[in-house]
């Protein structure tokens, strides 16, 4: 299960819907992910797409998720992206003054006082993000589902399913709709008939992410560094770093090449010592038009889709799993960004 199957499982139950999560807890990007809620693009110094609407729901959103699990989900980070130039320095001042990013970035431009960090065109602050700990995450939430018989930990078997214009049914489960929230996975589903890369249009593509986990007691950093990779502090002197981008592959074995690339990129950020102790890796589900995928494929609407989230699933899976369950449950029209339709 990632972001997306929880996500919209909880929306169900806040909506007093009764329902079954059937999961292969071995699947999924979002356990290796960074965990980072981030609303800019730190690259370009431009915000999320849509950013303001998904981080006024995502945060209310993941409050209530922890009152529901008894564990804190969300806490509060700092992100420091590196300056590597006077121009990038102007660019920080020209992105500070735009009305959206106002919100999300600090006008001062900080000062480097650790002398591990490679920034002596100072630094620029990220306000507002948040940082959770994904596979501790959904570990949690399923266990949460299974004291309460909501969890079925399962291969999903596509050949099971029995759809019919009022209900499904797999195997004993008889229920109204299935919402397949199944990330990169969905390639293998046959209700999924979008050309998927590299064949076809392209419009459904993987996108493989891999991570090193490095030691390096020299950095004593608390904040998150953003310049060509993010460096995520984990405690210990650990922390994670990436990621890598390998765009159609499905792959899911970590690589020796992923792991130096993200090395040469760490050295020119950092100056001190670093070990990599482990290396993680997760398929991102991403779209040609870089937007999310929601909603049914066939005019019927007991099969429906939450998918193509991309880098920012996080953020974006509240306020995504709202419009879905509103055009399944309300009719409420899918905005055209996000309808799976616009490919159909």
């Amino acid at each position: 299960m990632g972001i997306a199957g929880l996500v919209f499982s909880k929306t169900l139950r806040d909506k007093g819907k009764s329902f079954v999560v059937i999961d292969n807890p071995k699947q999924g990007a979002t356990k290796v992910s960074g965990g980072v809620l981030n609303p800019t693009v730190l690259k370009r110094f431009t915000p999320a797409w849509n950013t303001v609407e998904f981080v006024l729901k995502a945060a209310p959103f993941y409050e209530s998720l922890a009152r529901d699990i008894g564990q804190q989900v969300l806490s509060g980070v700092a992100i420091h992206r590196i300056l590597a130039s006077v121009e990038e320095q102007n660019n920080w001042m020209v992105a500070c003054d735009k009305e959206i990013l106002s919100r999300f970035l600090s006008p001062e431009i900080l000062k480097n006082k650790n002398t591990a960090i490679n920034a002596s065109f100072g630094l620029g602050a990220v306000t507002q993000a948040q940082i959770m700990r994904p596979y501790a995450l959904l570990k949690t939430y399923q266990d949460f589902l299974e004291n309460q018989d909501l969890y079925i930990k399962d291969q999903f078997d596509y050949q099971g399913l029995i759809v019919s214009k009022s209900f499904v049914q797999y195997k004993d489960v008889k229920a109204t709709r299935i919402v397949f929230a199944e990330g990169s996975g969905v390639v293998h589903n046959p209700y999924f008939t979008l050309d998927v890369s590299p064949k076809g249009k392209k419009v459904f593509v993987g996108n493989k992410g891999e991570y090193i986990i490095i030691k390096a007691p020299g950095l004593q950093s608390q904040t998150i560094l953003k310049g060509p990779v993010m460096v995520i502090p984990l405690g210990d002197d650990l922390y994670k770093v990436g990621a890598s981008y390998g765009r159609d592959d499905y792959s899911t074995n970590t690589t020796l090449v992923a792991c130096e690339e993200i090395s040469a990129k760490l050295s020119k950020m950092i100056s001190c010592d670093f070990s990599v102790v482990d290396q993680v890796t997760g398929i991102r589900p991403t779209v040609k038009d870089r937007k999310p995928l929601v909603g049914c494929l066939q005019n019927s609407k007991s099969v429906s889709f939450l998918n193509g989230l991309g880098t920012r699933g996080l953020t974006m899976a509240p306020g995504l799993a709202g419009h879905l369950y509103d055009y399944l449950e309300n009719d409420v029209q899918i905005p055209e960004p996000i309808d799976i339709q616009r490919f159909a």
